[in-house]
């Protein structure tokens, strides 16, 4: 292990000076970090968040996670000895058991979706898992799912968990997290050996979209929420007399609706780049304007000279390299990967050349090309009577989540080698595009852990546990479960999804790893399940 922990007694200690000088090095660095993730008083707004407009927010959230590329292999050295004795937890509120007479795996309830906005200001979610503590109410994911080790290490936004997540659905309610309590070697020195979180949650809420409450056009004007207008076109004269009877800010309302554009011919007076320049900024006679498309570099090869549509564009957007950063420039990529950039990106060694390996690029840069089109909208008057509504939930408390899920049991200095099954939600691309999993339902993998310590230097990681097994982002935080029963949907957890490798070369995940669970990661699961957080009771949405 990297840490040295101390003996329990000082008998080994030479003299009491030197026990008190251990003693306080020991002090120096404690094992665990607890990070609040919000107050009581801003819980709400997090529900309010993630619940409203029929919980779109959870449908637009995206897989967040690890990979790494490097490993071609998985590499095996040394053993696991822990300095405790192997130890372990059982489970709360298993299901009631029952004969099993197939082979299919039952999918415990305690699984689920943390969902949380990331630093960049984008949704994400992982995996994770409900894990018995003494208020029930407790957590187990990876520690990359609640610090933001992408982003100056600080604690995500908005953290929620959601068991049993399916299509935008919170059937056991949403669980807005407390107090995360992680490694203190993944919070200070991103030490992914420590790749680990336990979040303790408020008990739940759950929530139904109401529809909506019909309201007077004053009412709707004063509401800050969400809110939403049911419209009647009617004529002028219908409008008219509306506004007569009902005065200007009553139901009957107009407006200017401009047409969406619509491609037309090149202006007859458009002859050269002069007569053409006024309609790059402004739409000119007629309604026209000059606009651009994107196109391959192909595609802006094989166009013509000249003003008509399809043509090379000319004007502020034509063809032209552009420095961007380093971490644009890998975006770019994946997105020219997906077909969403239709532009070259390329790298720049300190020649000024371009080159291909990442090893002498010290610059990067991009170049898109465009082609002519020439537009025209309309713009008209429409009249329209309304129904002006506003949104809200109905909410309640749905109590623990220990209570409505039951909760994983926790182990920790067990063996390799042993069979262990994980539950997730995999969605993102294997690395050669192919992408075999929605994220929409949980999936499951069984194997025996490697017995050996895996390796990866650019992580830090020198004491992982490694299971093969072809997922994809979004499993980052699945629990691996040992003596995992069948009937009761229960068992131990022992690890949980960090990073995905591709170790046979062939651009396609089929190894995950865990950190390994000792008597370290035991400490900073004790501080967590003895944390009591309570109901959200201030601000809940009407």
């Amino acid at each position: 292990m990297k840490r040295i922990l101390l003996p329990a007694g000082g008998a080994i200690l030479a003299t009491g000076l030197l026990a008190a000088g251990l003693a306080g090095a020991a002090q120096a660095e404690p094992t665990y970090d607890a990070e609040q993730l919000t107050s009581d008083a801003k819980a709400s707004e997090i529900i309010d968040f993630w619940s409203k407009s029929n919980y779109a927010a959870l449908k637009q959230a995206t897989a967040y996670y690890w990979d790494n590329k490097d490993v071609k292999k998985i590499v095996e050295k040394g053993g696991y000895v822990g300095n405790t004795k192997p130890g372990e937890l059982p489970p709360i509120g298993a299901e009631k058991k029952v004969t099993v007479k197939s082979h299919n795996v039952n999918l415990p309830k305690s699984i689920g979706k943390v969902f949380f906005e990331g630093r960049d200001g984008n949704l994400y979610w992982c995996s994770g898992t409900s894990i018995q503590s003494k208020y029930r109410n407790l957590v187990a994911t990876a520690g990359h799912c609640v610090y933001d080790i992408k982003a100056n290490d600080e604690v995500v936004s908005k953290w929620v968990f959601v068991p049993g997540y399916y299509q935008g659905k919170a059937p056991w309610g949403i669980y807005v997290g407390k107090q995360a309590f992680t490694h203190y070697d993944l919070s200070v020195y991103e030490d992914f050996d420590r790749d680990y979180a336990f979040v303790t949650v408020y008990n739940g809420v759950g929530g139904v979209f109401n529809g909506g409450k019909q309201v007077s056009k004053s009412e709707y004007d004063a509401y800050k929420g969400e809110k939403f207008v049911k419209k009647t076109e009617i004529t002028a004269a219908e409008y008219d007399a509306g506004v007569s009877k009902y005065g200007e800010n009553g139901p009957f309302q107009k407006e200017s609706v401009t047409s969406s554009p619509e491609t037309v011919g090149k202006p007859a007076s458009v002859v050269d780049y002069n007569s053409a320049k006024p309609y790059l900024t402004a739409t000119g006679k007629d309604g026209v304007k000059l606009t651009s498309v994107e196109v391959t570099e192909l595609q802006y090869n094989n166009a013509p000279g000249g003003f008509d549509n399809n043509s090379k564009f000319i004007g502020p957007t034509e063809a032209s390299a552009q420095y961007i950063s380093q971490e644009e420039y890998k975006k770019l990529l994946a997105e020219k990967a997906d077909g969403k950039f239709l532009g070259k990106v390329f790298g720049l060694d300190k020649e000024g050349k371009e080159t291909s390996d990442p090893a002498k690029q010290v610059n990067w840069g991009k170049k898109q090309y465009f082609i002519k089109k020439w537009v025209k909208s309309t713009t008209k008057e429409v009249y329209w009577v309304g129904e002006f509504y506003i949104v809200g939930h109905a909410v309640k408390d749905t109590g623990r989540l220990g209570d409505n899920v039951g909760g994983q049991g926790f182990s920790w200095n067990q063996g390799t080698g042993k069979v262990v099954r994980t539950f997730g939600y995999p969605y993102a691309k294997h690395p050669d595009g192919s992408k075999p999993y929605s994220g929409v339902t949980p999936k499951w993998c069984y194997g025996k852990t490697g017995p050996k310590a895996t390796k990866v230097a650019s992580l830090k990681i020198e004491e992982h546990v490694s299971l093969k097994c072809a997922v994809t982002g979004g499993y980052n935080g699945a629990p691996w479960l040992l003596k995992y029963s069948n009937a009761k949907r229960m068992g131990y957890v022992n690890g949980v999804t960090s990073v995905l490798y591709d170790t046979d070369g062939n651009d396609r995940w089929d190894y995950m790893s865990s950190p390994y669970f000792d008597e370290e990661t035991h400490a900073v699961y004790s501080a967590a399940a003895n944390v009591w957080s309570g109901a959200i009771t201030w601000g809940l949405p009407k």
